[in-house]
């Protein structure tokens, strides 16, 4: 049975970063867009990362263009308007398809290990769903990735144990990461 390090991301170098690399290391695999309204949550993942890198911490940041639309630039732009808007020093992975017949094989493993439970509460989630249901009524029956900034958190001993949706609060997923390292 594979686990998460068995996996690998592709890079806008053109080669594959293994999460191998990432054992023994709090991981957070998260799906982005530069031009959606969750992108601010940048902001945040930076300054966890900033805070706690040395403490064992990886961000894997893997653009996505599957949502609306909301990240049509190239790899070298979202790259850019990263550093530019919010001082990412994390990598970003290759612009890549989360959902569907090209979705990467992390995401499917990860899809596998945590499925959808809904969006929380708040009016986010609220809007969230309205807008789920116009494209597929049957969205909650399904482990797909809804939208972007999905994250998944993964454990010191490469167990994914947490599916945070763009809806959830930042400041609990920032509590919940904390905890693990």
């Amino acid at each position: 049975m594979a686990t998460f390090y068995d996996y690998s991301v592709p890079t806008v170098e053109g080669t594959e970063k293994s999460m191998k690399d990432f054992e023994g290391k709090v991981v957070v695999v998260v799906n982005t867009a530069t031009g959606c309204g969750f992108t601010p949550h940048y902001e945040p993942i930076e300054k966890l990362y900033e805070a706690h890198h040395a403490d064992g911490l990886e961000i894997v940041d893997v653009p996505c263009n599957q949502f609306a639309g909301q990240a049509p630039e190239s790899d070298e732009e979202i790259h850019e308007f990263c550093q530019l808007k919010y001082n990412t020093q994390f990598p970003q992975m290759k612009k890549s398809d989360v959902n569907g017949e090209n979705a990467l094989p992390i995401f499917e493993y990860l899809k596998s290990q945590k499925g959808f439970e809904g969006f929380g509460k708040g009016l986010k989630a609220k809007a969230m769903d309205v807008m789920m249901k116009k494209f597929d009524k049957n969205y909650k029956d399904n482990p797909d990735i809804k939208w972007n900034f999905t994250k998944f958190v993964i454990d010191r001993n490469g167990n994914v144990v947490r599916r945070f949706e763009p809806t959830e609060s930042m400041d609990e997923f920032t509590k919940y990461v904390e905890s693990l390292l």
